[in-house]
């Protein structure tokens, strides 16, 4: 067990604790437009089909890998066929044992979110409890305890989290915007006090959707933004941004933050769409260039040579995997879907990882 690890756990058993962590080994920072891991460009000298992939942080959407619901009356929705229990341990091992394979295929990063995302994919109402936060905002031991296991191996592999604060439906779970303040404070502690320099922090899954405090939507979320940028450790601070569930983030995070979220679900005109998005994004950065990522996308169409992935990167975009397992699908479907099969055993996750090792030029040599 590491230390960070051990930190997690005593706080899960109430004991005393030890001194902050040291920083891992793994570090994630920006240089204009580029993503850099340890100081250095992601996909160091990498180009493909003529276009550039030094400095991106291709990624996956794997948000619900610390997933639990403190619902009873939901709870047995999530059950393994195999055992007819859920068992959120479980969950997570099986989430940390997929984690070298991910990186083999040139994955470098993927999202997390401390309240998850809806583990049917898309759902109109979600009576499931599924909270790192109690409702004022503290953090539960038992989520951090298991948050703990997959930072720790991220950093040992040199990977980048993108970590999602809130989601829209569970926010509700936060009694006030003084809750949302807290739990917002607690979290960027927490990764600061235990050393962690492999995370960037997403304030909130799409912010233009339904939340039930005003200071997560989109008008006023730059203040959180803000304030996590606002709490350091030895000069240190973690890089913070919001997504948006379209292509078009508003001007007040374009201007806050570090690096721009935006989500391609529901870009119209496909590709193109994608194409004249991004041109837009560098017209609202103007002369401070940013980082633009994509960590949600569910149009795939990887076997033609016109899809939103390939469209992403010619932009010298970040593109992020959204997976989830329609109705009547085989359980290996769906990175996002409880219980998940975090392994890439179902033929539309290994098109993505195909696509992926072809502009990345992974495995390495």
């Amino acid at each position: 067990m590491t230390t960070r690890s051990a930190t997690a756990l005593a706080l899960f058993m109430g004991t005393c604790l030890p001194s902050p962590a040291a920083p891992g080994k793994t570090s994630v920072s920006i240089r204009g437009e580029d993503f850099l891991i340890n100081g250095l460009p992601t996909y160091q000298g990498r180009t493909w089909n003529g276009q550039r992939i030094e400095g991106l942080l291709l990624n996956s959407r794997m948000v619900n890998g610390i997933f639990d619901d403190l619902n009873p009356e939901t709870a047995g929705r999530w059950i393994y066929p195999d055992n007819g229990k859920w068992d959120a341990e479980r969950n997570t091992t099986e989430f940390i044992a997929a984690l070298p394979e991910w990186k083999k295929h040139g994955l470098l990063a993927f999202t997390l979110n401390l309240q998850g995302g809806s583990p049917e994919g898309y759902s109109h109402g979600q009576p499931w409890r599924n909270s790192a936060f109690d409702p004022d905002g503290t953090l539960r031991a038992d989520y951090t305890a298991r948050l703990a296991r997959i930072l720790d191996r991220a950093d040992e592999l040199g990977m980048v989290v993108i970590l999602g604060y809130f989601y829209q439906a569970q926010d509700r779970v936060l009694v006030d915007e003084a809750a949302v303040l807290h739990a917002t404070d607690n979290a960027t502690r927490w990764l600061l006090d235990h050393g962690y320099r492999n995370v960037l922090i997403e304030i909130n899954n799409e912010c233009d959707q339904h939340y039930t405090n005003s200071i997560l939507r989109p008008e006023r979320v730059h203040e959180l933004i803000a304030r996590v940028r606002g709490i350091g450790r030895d000069g240190f601070h973690l890089l913070a941004s919001t997504s948006y569930s379209g292509p078009l983030p508003k001007q007040n995070v374009v201007d806050a933050a570090d690096f721009i979220l935006v989500h391609g679900n529901g870009v119209r005109k496909g590709p193109q769409g994608i194409t004249d998005s991004m041109k837009k994004i560098r017209v609202m950065l103007g002369d401070k260039p940013k980082p633009v990522l994509t960590n949600e996308d569910d149009n795939y169409a990887f076997d033609k040579p016109a899809n939103n992935f390939n469209a992403a990167v010619a932009q010298h975009t970040s593109w992020g995997y959204f997976d989830y397992r329609r109705k009547g699908e085989p359980a290996t479907e769906g990175f996002q879907s409880i219980p998940a099969d975090w392994t890439i055993g179902s033929g539309r996750k290994r098109e993505f990882f195909h696509l992926l090792e072809e502009i990345t030029g992974f495995p390495e040599k």
